[in-house]
Formats: C-alpha cells, sequence, structure tokens
C-alpha cells in the first residue's frame, strides 16, 4: 500500500517553490518521478513544494537532463522538508 497523506499535499500549497522560490497558488506536492510507474505515483512521502512553471519543467522539460530533473527535485525535496521542519508545521499532519 502506497503511502497517502492528503493533508500534507494541501499544506504544500502554503510553502514558495523550493526550485524558485516565488510565492503562488500554483505551488504543490511534486512527486518524485523514479520508481513510478504510468498513471502510479510515488508515496506521498516523496514530495516537494513547486510552482506550475518549475514542475512542468521536472516533469515535461527539454532544457534539462535527467541528471539535472534529478538533482532539482532532491534539492526541492530538502527544502520542502527543511521548511516544514523550521516553521514547525510538521505537528498540523
Amino acid at each position: 500500500m502506497v503511502y497517502r497523506n492528503p493533508k500534507l499535499i494541501k499544506l504544500l500549497r502554503e510553502l514558495p517553490c523550493q526550485v524558485c522560490g516565488i510565492h503562488s497558488e500554483t505551488v504543490c506536492a511534486a512527486h518524485r518521478n523514479e520508481g513510478k510507474g504510468i498513471g502510479i505515483k510515488v508515496s506521498d512521502a516523496l514530495v516537494a513544494a513547486m510552482c506550475h512553471s518549475c514542475h512542468t519543467e521536472l516533469d515535461n522539460g527539454k532544457t534539462l537532463t535527467k541528471e539535472e530533473r534529478r538533482a532539482m527535485w532532491n534539492r526541492a525535496y530538502v527544502g520542502t522538508m527543511q521548511y516544514l521542519l523550521e516553521h514547525n508545521m510538521i505537528g498540523i499532519l
């Protein structure tokens, strides 16, 4: 069974994009792309706060290599977890 947490997914909408730093209503949970199948997302424990533009670049962009996309998501994931912890937002999940 894959971990799902709707509260976490909703909470990430309140964070700034962890790639470009923008505060936008387009920020959402970007799931890790590795380890999934077509139409199947990985665990909600593997999400990063990203705006629509950065999320689109991650999933469909042509300007980054696979390694660059992986590094982009990894930085955003670490930033997301750091933000949640440093702003005491984990307790509300």
